[in-house]
C-alpha cells in the first residue's frame, strides 16, 4: 500500500516543497536548485509557471519568454502600461510588468482563489506593484475592465491543462477588443498538438477580429511533430515582426515566427470558432509531462 497523504506531504516538506489542495488540483511549488529564491509551480503534475523572487524579470519557461518579448515590444521600452492578465498562476507576467516597467498598473483574473492565498503567501507580491487580483472566471472578469483601458491582455488559461472553450470564441475575443486601447496588443498561449486543428482554428477566430497577427512557436510543432504551445500576437496596428523574430530565434529554445501569407497558409481555411461551436483545447498526451 503506497504511503498516506499526510506522509507525502510531510516527505515533501522535507526537501523544502510546498503541497497543497486547490482548487484545480494539487499544488506544488518546488525549489529551484539552480536559483537562490526560484520556484516552480505544477498543478496535479503539470507545470504552470516558474518565479524567481529575487529576479523577477527572468523567465525559465518557454512560452514565459516568448510572452516577455511581446510585452517587451508592445510598447516603448520601461513606459508603464494597463495589463491585464486572464490566468495568474504563480504571477509571473504580472511580477515581470512590474519589474520592467516600473509604475504599471496591473489586473489579474484566476479563478482558483485557493491557488491565489497559495502564491500570495508563499511567493508574496512586492507590495509597491499595482497589481490588483480577481479570484473570478477570466471571461467575467475581462467583462469589469472598463472599455478601452489595456494596453496588454494577455490569455494563458488552462484548467486541467485543456483552455476552456469560452475563452476560444469570437465573443470572447469581442471582450478583448472591448477592454484594449486602439493601439493594444492581445496575446494568447495556445497549446496543441498533431493534427493541430485547435491552434488553425484559434487563428482564424483571431483574424475574424484584428488587422495584424503573429505566431511564435516551435518548428517542430508548426510540422505536427509534437505537442507544445505557441504564442499567438494580435493587433490592429503593425506588430514588431522583425524584432519578435530575432528574439524568438536567439532564445535557448528558438522558435519560429509566422504572420502574413505564410501564417493565412497555416490555417488550412479553418473557420473562426464562435461560442455555439466552441470545444475546450485538446488534452496533452501523458507524455508531455514526464
Amino acid at each position: 500500500m503506497g504511503r498516506s497523504r499526510n506522509a507525502r506531504r510531510d516527505a515533501a516538506v522535507a526537501v523544502g516543497v510546498v503541497e497543497e489542495t486547490v482548487d484545480g488540483g494539487l499544488a506544488r511549488l518546488v525549489p529551484d536548485p539552480d536559483r537562490g529564491r526560484a520556484w516552480t509551480l505544477t498543478i496535479d503534475g503539470a507545470p504552470q509557471s516558474h518565479v524567481d523572487l529575487d529576479d523577477p524579470a527572468y523567465l525559465s519557461f518557454e512560452y514565459q519568454r516568448r510572452l516577455g518579448h511581446v510585452i517587451d515590444l508592445a510598447v516603448p521600452p520601461g513606459k508603464p502600461v494597463h495589463a491585464v492578465h486572464l490566468g495568474g498562476g504563480a504571477l509571473t507576467l504580472a511580477r515581470y510588468v512590474a519589474a520592467t516597467r516600473p509604475r504599471s498598473t496591473q489586473q489579474v483574473v484566476e479563478r482558483d482563489a485557493s491557488l491565489v492565498r497559495l502564491v500570495r503567501r508563499e511567493l508574496p507580491l512586492d507590495p509597491n506593484a499595482r497589481i490588483r487580483v480577481r479570484s473570478t472566471d477570466a471571461r467575467e472578469g475581462l467583462a469589469k475592465v472598463p472599455d478601452g483601458w489595456a494596453d496588454l491582455v494577455i490569455a494563458d488559461v488552462f484548467s486541467g491543462a485543456r483552455t476552456p472553450a469560452h475563452l476560444t470564441s469570437t465573443e470572447f475575443l469581442d471582450e478583448v477588443r472591448r477592454a484594449l486601447k486602439p493601439s493594444g496588443v492581445y496575446a494568447a498561449n495556445l497549446a496543441d498538438g498533431p493534427p493541430l486543428a485547435h491552434l488553425r482554428g484559434q487563428i482564424a477566430t483571431a483574424a475574424a477580429r484584428f488587422g495584424e497577427l503573429a505566431l511564435i512557436a516551435d518548428p517542430a510543432m508548426l510540422r505536427g511533430k509534437r505537442f507544445a504551445n505557441a504564442i499567438l500576437v494580435a493587433s490592429d496596428l503593425p506588430l514588431p515582426i522583425a524584432e519578435l523574430t530575432r528574439r524568438a530565434a536567439s532564445d535557448p529554445h528558438t522558435a519560429r515566427v509566422e504572420h502574413g501569407r505564410r501564417l493565412t497558409d497555416f490555417t488550412g481555411g479553418a473557420r473562426p470558432v464562435t461560442d455555439a461551436a466552441a470545444v475546450d483545447s485538446p488534452a496533452p498526451p501523458p507524455s508531455v509531462f514526464r
